[in-house]
């Protein structure tokens, strides 16, 4: 079966296609897949150059969409020919957090395509625990575009920030895989939605997923335009992903009692607090990483209802995946951008 893989650091030209031995089932507990899409996060683009951490040869990738070719004996609800989901998150699954349902708290917490190899490939052999039954109404590319970032997104607003309807939330680069699925979020749950992204098509993008208003984060001082649309009690809810380039102004536009969720630092991780400002203002500062199985669910229900959509940019076939990085890294996309994998035949050896 073929795979992409990464044997060592650089730019897109370092992804490879290989031929490796078909998976096997290893315990009661894993599902075959054969995938048929895949979608690129910037995780991915972080591994191929070089995440600490990471041990190579890997491969990438933490979203796919596919069909159960096989199940072990001990596993319930799936079966040879559903159409599945990957919930991209691993865990020990015994420790005090785990057996809470607190997936993401477990020390053990990990990443397909990070901390283990991904599903960038025609056959996978994975936990149970992440393979999740389709949204009938989303196609293979559309169910591979959501799944980490929407996790991501809604534990952070829903799980960490509490977001309430009525109240104005900040979500800064919106126009981001991980920002367009807040904005849907926010709006859904009743929110003022303030966004940032770039003039132009990026800001009509933001616009189509939702927000209210769209400032442009290249602007100096943008912060002083975000508090004009807030009004008075400023903003409720900061989501911050982007890191030290966006940090001080997302400080700037919290109101009393607000509150920041963050996942990322995109652009750097080393950023300044204020702490008089902190604690007069009764501000709090949420790290947020990934999300529990209970909320993979939540979005999957939410996408099963028709509340949320996918919004995929552009699709490359697996033995493209090199020019799909490029296309992902020159900041050109609004939206997913995926790989289709036209492989994964359970009848064949390898």
């Amino acid at each position: 079966m073929r795979v992409v893989c990464v044997r060592q650091h650089g730019g897109p030209e370092v992804l490879k296609l290989e031929d490796l031995p078909r998976p096997e089932l290893t315990g009661e507990d894993q599902v075959l897949v054969a995938m048929k899409a895949a979608a690129l996060n910037h995780l991915d683009l972080w591994v191929r150059k070089g995440l600490p951490g990471v041990k190579l040869p890997m491969i990438p990738g933490s979203d796919g969409a596919g069909v159960v070719v096989d199940i072990g004996k001990g596993i319930k609800g799936l079966a040879a020919g559903d159409e599945v989901v990957i919930q991209p998150g691993t865990f020990c699954g015994q420790c005090p957090n785990c057996l809470d349902g607190h997936e993401n708290l477990c020390p053990e917490y990990g990443i397909l395509g990070e901390t283990e190899d991904g599903v960038q490939a025609e056959l996978v052999a994975l936990r149970a625990a992440n393979v999740f039954k389709k949204p009938s109404g989303l196609d293979f590319q559309e169910a591979a575009s959501f799944g980490l970032v929407f996790l991501t997104a809604y534990q952070m607003l829903v799980k960490r920030a509490r977001l309430e309807a009525g109240e104005t939330v900040l979500i800064v680069g919106g126009s981001s895989g991980v920002g367009a699925a807040a904005i849907q979020i926010a709006t859904r749950l009743g929110a003022r939605v303030i966004a940032t992204a770039s003039k132009g098509r990026k800001t009509e993008f933001v616009k189509s997923m939702g927000a209210e208003e769209v400032v442009d984060h290249y602007e100096a001082d943008w912060f002083k335009r975000v508090l004009d649309m807030a009004g008075s009690r400023k903003v409720q809810v900061v989501f911050e992903h982007v890191g030290s380039a966006t940090w001080d102004q997302s400080m700037r536009t919290m109101g009393h009692g607000a509150r920041l969720a963050v996942c990322g630092a995109t652009t750097g991780a080393e950023v300044s607090i204020n702490l008089r400002h902190t604690f007069r203002k009764h501000l709090s500062i949420l790290g947020s990483t990934m999300g529990d199985l209970d909320t993979f669910q939540a979005v999957i229900n939410e996408f099963e209802a028709g509340h949320y959509r996918a919004f995929v940019d552009r699709s490359f076939p697996m033995d493209k995946i090199a020019e799909a990085h490029a296309y992902l890294e020159s900041g050109e996309h609004q939206g997913k951008v995926v790989i289709t994998i036209p492989g994964g035949n359970p009848d064949e050896g390898s």
